[in-house]
């Protein structure tokens, strides 16, 4: 017997201040991703704009603002110019490995380090233990953690400087969350790194995109999203390529990857 199919309901949050415009307020669309076709319907939504936040999909829906624009890279086109090809360089000695959807203290004792440096006011600094496991475990698709170690010594694993959460979709990887140890002035730039091994991680899983989430322009904190080209950003006719000029800046700056 086939199922049926249930047409999502979407619902609408109040507003609250936006974390990226002063003086403007955000809100939200969002469904839940159970039953069945969970996974076909977060792959259908992610097309359109949408992230995942454990078991739900949202997108911005703010009133007078369209501000937030889904980006993502091309893989097959992506060539790491001078800076990027220094900072894999740099990190190559990190021990990587995608890891089953399980938190562990580890991971999250690295968390809050990197929350109370880049974001100690932001809507996850509350986070506790149950919070994170919440945020890893509770997923209704493909989902794994990867983590970034420092070479292990005597058969012990290495330290752990990074993690993201990532979803595997059917025609990229979308990076739910990254964090890194922020305050290790022998590791800058972790955060780009992190991006740039997912790149390298789709290509050599023949996926065609890597979803970075919502860009906004003119925004400090989200200016790093736009320097992995190509890039392709979404409007109302669907994706296209950004072409706004860009050079490389000239040093590593810091992100909030």
């Amino acid at each position: 017997m086939t199922a049926h199919f249930r047409y999502p309901r979407f619902f609408v949050t109040s507003p609250s201040p936006c974390p990226y415009l002063p003086g403007r307020q955000e809100r939200k669309v969002f469904t839940e991703l159970v039953g069945v076709h969970a996974a076909e319907l977060n792959e259908a939504l992610g097309r359109i704009g949408f992230r995942r936040s454990q078991g739900v999909a949202y997108r911005p829906n703010c009133i007078g603002c369209t501000a937030c624009v889904s980006v993502r890279v091309v893989v097959g086109e992506f060539v790491a110019n001078a800076t990027q090809r220094k900072l894999l360089r740099r990190h190559g000695d990190l021990e990587v490995s995608a890891c089953r959807p399980w938190a562990t203290d580890e991971q999250f004792q690295l968390l809050r380090r990197y929350l109370s440096a880049r974001h100690p006011g932001g809507g996850m600094a509350g986070m506790d233990e149950d919070d994170y496991a919440d945020m890893v475990e509770h997923s209704t698709v493909e989902s794994f953690v990867v983590e970034y170690r420092e070479p292990g010594v005597g058969g012990r694993p290495g330290r752990l400087v990074g993690a993201c959460l990532t979803d595997r979709q059917a025609d990229g990887l979308s990076m739910i969350y990254s964090f890194f140890d922020a305050a290790d002035t022998t590791r800058p730039a972790l955060g780009n790194f992190i991006i740039m091994d997912h790149i390298l991680r789709a290509r050599e899983a023949g996926l065609h995109y890597v979803y970075l989430g919502y860009w906004v322009k003119g925004s400090a904190r989200m200016a790093y999203k736009t320097r992995y080209r190509p890039v392709e950003v979404l409007g109302p006719a669907g994706w296209s390529r950004y072409e706004d000029d860009v050079t490389d800046p000239p040093r590593l700056q810091r992100e909030t990857a």
